[in-house]
C-alpha cells in the first residue's frame, strides 16, 4: 500500500513538473517565432532571408530582415502580409510595429509576367490617416524586395484601390518603388528636381536598423554624388537618423562596368582604426540598388579594393 502510493505521488510530482515545464517553455518557444530582423541571420545560420518593412515609433518604415517558410512566390507574399497585419499573434522585436488594418483578410494573391495583384478584405480600408502612405509603401517595397516583380496592384473586395481611404487623394495603379517610401520634399523651385532613394540608420532597441527616405531636391548632379554627400553632411535633417560616412569623405571616381559600380573614395572612409565600417558600406550599397541597376557595389580606396556588397545583401570585405 505504501508503495503503492509511493509511486503515485513519484508519478504526480513528475507529471506536474513535466507540465510546469511545457508551459514556463511557451514563451521562449513563441519568442524563437520573433521575426529576425537583423543581417546576422544570414551569416550566422546561411539561411537566406528576405527584406520586409515595418513601423518604427518615429513613423519610418526600416528595412527589416525575415526568414520566410513558403516555397512560391505567392506563398511567400501571403506570409509577409500576414506578418504586417496587425494582430494578436505579431511577434516583433520591440520598437517595430505592423501596419495593415486589424481584421484584415488576404482575398487573393496573383503572380504573373512580373506583376503582383493582392486582393484585400474591406477592413484594409480601416487605415488611419496619419500613416495610410506608409501602408500602402510599406506593402509595395516588401513584396517588390521579393525579386522578379516589377508592380503591384492592389484591390480592395475584387477593385482596383484608386485613392487613400482618408486624403482621397489619388493612387497610381500599378504602384512600384517609384511610389517612393518614407518621402522627404527639400524643394525651393521645380527645376532640375531629383528623387533620390538614401539609407541612413537608426537605433531600435540598441539594434540598428536601416532606413530608406525618398528626398525630392534641387540637384540636377548624377545620384551617387548627391547619396555620398548626403551621407556624408554633418547635419541630418531628422534627429532619430544617423550615418556613419565621415564629413571629410571623397568619392574620387566612379563608373560602371558589367553591371557592377565601383566607387573610389579617398582614405576617409576609414575610421580611426583603418577599418570601413560595415555600416558605412551596407548604407552606401542600399541606397545604390534603389537609384541603379547594378547587382554589385565595389568599394575602393585610392584605387584599392576594399569590400563589396552584392544586392541580396552579401558582404565580402578584404
Amino acid at each position: 500500500m505504501l508503495k503503492s502510493r509511493a509511486i503515485r505521488k513519484i508519478f504526480i510530482t513528475t507529471l506536474s513538473l513535466f507540465i510546469f515545464l511545457v508551459v514556463y517553455s511557451l514563451p521562449t518557444l513563441e519568442n524563437s517565432y520573433v521575426l529576425k530582423t537583423n543581417l546576422e541571420i544570414e551569416s550566422t545560420t546561411g539561411l537566406a532571408t528576405d527584406n520586409i518593412y515595418l513601423l518604427n515609433d518615429d513613423g519610418y518604415l526600416v528595412k527589416s530582415r525575415i526568414l520566410l517558410e513558403g516555397a512560391t512566390l505567392e506563398e511567400k507574399i501571403k506570409e509577409i502580409l500576414k506578418q504586417l497585419t496587425v494582430s494578436e499573434n505579431n511577434h516583433f522585436p520591440k520598437g517595430l510595429f505592423p501596419y495593415i488594418p486589424k481584421g484584415t483578410t488576404i482575398l487573393n494573391v496573383l503572380c504573373g509576367e512580373g506583376k503582383v495583384t493582392v486582393d484585400f478584405s474591406s477592413e484594409f480600408l480601416n487605415m488611419d490617416v496619419h500613416t495610410e502612405k506608409q501602408i500602402i509603401e510599406g506593402i509595395v517595397f516588401s513584396i517588390l524586395d521579393l525579386g522578379d516583380v516589377e508592380d503591384v496592384i492592389i484591390l480592395v473586395e475584387g477593385e482596383v484601390l484608386s485613392q487613400y481611404p482618408n486624403t482621397k487623394e489619388s493612387l497610381s495603379s500599378p504602384l512600384n518603388k517609384s511610389i517612393g517610401i518614407n518621402r522627404e520634399y527639400n524643394l525651393t523651385s521645380r527645376e532640375d528636381i531629383s528623387k533620390v532613394v538614401i539609407y541612413y540608420l537608426s537605433k531600435i532597441n540598441n539594434e540598428m536598423y536601416y532606413v530608406p527616405v525618398t528626398k525630392y531636391l534641387n540637384d540636377s548632379r548624377d545620384k551617387i554624388k548627391i547619396i555620398v554627400d548626403e551621407l556624408s553632411t554633418s547635419y541630418i535633417y531628422e534627429p532619430n537618423l544617423m550615418s556613419f560616412l565621415h564629413s571629410k569623405v571623397e568619392l574620387l571616381d566612379y563608373y560602371e562596368q558589367e553591371n557592377v559600380l565601383f566607387l573610389n573614395f579617398n582614405q576617409f572612409l576609414f575610421d580611426s582604426e583603418d577599418e570601413v565600417l560595415e555600416e558605412v558600406l551596407y548604407s552606401i550599397a542600399y541606397s545604390v540598388f534603389d537609384n541603379y541597376d547594378v547587382s554589385m557595389v565595389m568599394f575602393e580606396v585610392d584605387n584599392q579594393y576594399v569590400g563589396q556588397v552584392s544586392r541580396n545583401g552579401k558582404l565580402e570585405e578584404k
